[in-house]
């Protein structure tokens, strides 16, 4: 692995510390407040309340726009990476299509979608997108947007990304690896944290499909 410039050292901490306060207030709030109507799950970890969404667009890779209309109507799996991660991102989306997998055998994928979302609008252009996405499934959604949307929508979400500085053109991104769970109203309910396990995220969206 190639070291790390020294000035990114300041956002990788951000980055930890954001992660261990939301990891922090899930916890707490899981183990004091049930949220409300949902079934217990072994994997997801659930806010005590849902909560609310701002409106949002972005450009899918099929070139239509992404919306907070797009996320309701069934339940949601939302995972912000870059086509050019070198590990996480692949493996987590070979995680998604196991899960995809199990989900179409117990007759509960078409209440669950998938959905990537690029934090590298730079290169990550909508045909890449789809090509990258694709290779997983053509199923899952893909979208990427400018970073003042990006960030917007990412910190509404509780997630945090951030850019290398540029050397010959490469660059690497830092971002959060929990994969958000947003309910058919378009609220965010909670997230599944790494590492993930497909079939027991299968189980728990199965078991959050038939709740409603």
């Amino acid at each position: 692995m190639t070291p790390r410039p020294a000035g990114r050292v300041s956002a990788s901490i951000l980055i930890v510390l954001a992660a261990f306060a939301a990891a922090l207030g899930l916890w707490l709030g899981a183990r004091f407040v049930t949220a409300p109507s949902l079934p217990p799950l072994d994997s997801a970890v659930l806010y005590p309340v849902p909560r609310a969404l701002p409106e949002f667009e972005l450009q899918r890779s099929d070139g239509q726009a992404l919306t907070l209309a797009d996320w309701k109507g069934r339940w949601t799996i939302v995972f912000f990476g870059f086509t050019h991660c070198p590990d996480v991102c692949p493996m987590t989306l070979t995680t998604f299509k196991q899960a995809a997998k199990h989900l179409q055998a117990s007759g509960h994928a078409d209440r669950v979608r998938f959905t990537f979302i690029s934090v590298d609008p730079q290169r990550d252009t909508p045909e890449q997108l789809g090509r990258y996405v694709g290779y997983f499934s053509p199923d899952f959604v893909a979208a990427t947007g400018s970073d003042e949307q990006l960030t917007r929508l990412s910190r509404a979400l509780g997630l945090v990304y951030s850019r290398g500085p540029a050397n010959d053109g490469n660059y690497e991104v830092d971002h959060s690896a929990s994969a958000v769970i947003i309910d058919p109203q378009g609220r965010e309910v909670g997230l599944f944290r790494p590492p993930f396990d497909a079939a027991k995220m299968a189980a728990d969206l199965a078991k959050l499909a038939e709740a409603g």
